[in-house]
């Protein structure tokens, strides 16, 4: 095992420690299948992919977030920032150019929620995984413990945040699509629920098969993710890791999870409770510090 899979494991083992140990993470398991036939995902069709950047434009408009730079190299592989959640690289493979777009997985077992100690992060019903900012105590566990190197911190900012992709949460409540998806010209982007776009994805290798590789990428690695993908070359020549196995990252330490101890349930609530009381102590302590400054 990678020195830095090492530590993912290390991270998820521990958040779902002091989370409950066995209860918290079944209780994911649980939750995730009965859900798993209504969970909603993306199936990203990299052969119709044309390397516009339209959909990174599309989720910065969405959220908030600076324009990306129009100009770029497109010879540097590129990974999400907190100013930019997802992005565009362009690949050179033994069949020519192919364009993917990379942001967060939405993995239907998420090794971010299950390392998250106060369960900040978290997966929803529509199969997204959001974060609350509200209950972040600011740990990073999730960053270290994604297999797919996803959620960023604002190290630079006054008050720092937990940032990556969550599926347009707000547009899905509203029975919209992903901002990324309604934005994308050439239909590489199809938002639907996972099941029926394994079946598209399937449907698609069989009836073009000289079109693509007999894969759908995120259909069992790591445990299943939300985001889909097909492509006309092996993976590995996109970018995308190919040593993640089929189990979910929260289950290698579940046998682990069996000797935790009943006390580690107090943690998670003391180190929430410390982190709110902290952060209103510095808004009560603003007031005095202007007042202060106008005498």
């Amino acid at each position: 095992m990678k020195r830095r899979d090492l530590l993912r494991t290390m991270c998820v083992a521990g958040g779902s420690a002091v989370l409950g140990g066995v209860t918290h993470l079944e209780a994911q398991d649980t939750d995730t299948a009965s859900g798993r036939g209504q969970a909603m995902g993306v199936l990203v069709d990299t052969t119709k992919c044309l390397g516009c950047r339209l959909c990174e434009f599309a989720c910065a408009k969405a959220n908030g977030l600076p324009e990306p730079e129009k100009e770029i190299d497109r010879a540097v592989e590129r990974t999400p920032t907190p100013t930019q959640l997802t992005v565009n690289n362009r690949y050179e493979t033994e069949q020519g150019p192919v364009s993917v777009k990379r942001q967060c997985m939405h993995c239907l077992r998420p090794a971010c929620v299950s390392a998250c100690l106060t369960m900040a992060m978290h997966k929803t019903p529509t199969g997204a995984v959001d974060w609350d900012g509200k209950k972040c105590m600011g740990c990073r566990f999730c960053m270290v413990s994604c297999p797919f190197n996803v959620p960023k911190f604002e190290y630079h900012s006054a008050n720092p945040k937990i940032t990556k992709c969550v599926m347009c949460v707000d547009r899905l409540a509203r029975g919209e699509e992903p901002a990324c998806v309604a934005g994308c010209p050439a239909g590489a982007l199809l938002f639907g629920r996972r099941e029926e776009l394994i079946e598209e994805a399937r449907k698609r290798i069989y009836t073009e098969p000289g079109r693509y590789v007999p894969h759908i990428y995120g259909e069992h690695e790591a445990g299943g993710t939300s985001w889909l993908y097909l492509a006309k070359v092996p993976f590995d020549q996109l970018g995308f890791r190919t040593d993640l196995g089929t189990t979910a990252f929260p289950m290698y330490t579940k046998e682990f999870l069996y000797s935790v101890p009943l006390a580690l349930t107090l943690v998670p609530p003391f180190l929430l409770a410390v982190n709110r009381a902290t952060a209103r102590a510095h808004h009560e302590e603003e007031p005095m510090i202007e007042a202060e400054g106008e005498t």
